[in-house]
């Protein structure tokens, strides 16, 4: 039976250090991590390779409910998935368990929440948005990504890899501006 830790942060920006270094304390083996954003499942690698490896009697542990997801079916899947492969789940803080009925429970309401605070939060940035477009101040948000240094490097036979490492974003972002082009 292994603790296998799950940690992920929404942007490049944020820092998981604290999730890291919790997760060690709490006995986990293995941990996985990735910053990619807890809006679906798509592109979050790392949580399908942990869903993947998970073995009977293994326990998938992570900090926070949403850090597996901001949607109530995301977050029962990979429960059902987890318990698909005879694995546990537990949140730590508040600390949640699905080895018992109760944790199932306790569990979707969570979940619930989780999502309900994610529409809180996409309700109020569209009302700021709205109010700072009226008083003529919205300017949009900042570009962190040098668009054009980008298909330079690319330009420059430089693969997806190499451009990420350079400019400190993920691949997928490489991906996504050559794309647009």
């Amino acid at each position: 039976m292994a603790r296998i830790g799950y940690a992920r942060v929404s942007t490049v920006d944020q820092d998981l250090d604290g999730q890291l270094a919790r997760l060690r304390t709490e006995g986990c083996a293995i941990i996985r991590s990735e910053k990619v954003s807890g809006i679906s499942r798509e592109g979050r690698t790392e949580l399908a390779t942990v869903l993947e490896f998970l073995r009977p009697g293994d326990e998938l542990v992570v900090t926070r409910l949403d850090r597996l997801g901001r949607d109530t079916r995301d977050v029962l899947n990979v429960v059902h998935e987890a318990e698909q492969r005879g694995a546990s789940v537990t949140v730590l803080d508040p600390h949640v368990s699905t080895r018992g009925e109760m944790g199932h429970v306790v569990l979707t309401v969570l979940g619930m929440v989780a999502q309900m605070e994610r529409r809180f939060i996409k309700e109020r940035q569209r009302e700021g948005i709205a109010r700072a477009k009226a008083e003529g101040v919205y300017a949009g948000g900042t570009r962190r990504l040098d668009y054009d240094r980008l298909r330079g490097l690319a330009a420059e036979g430089r693969g997806p890899s190499a451009i990420a490492a350079e400019l400190g974003c993920s691949r997928m972002q490489v991906y996504r501006v050559l794309r647009s082009i």
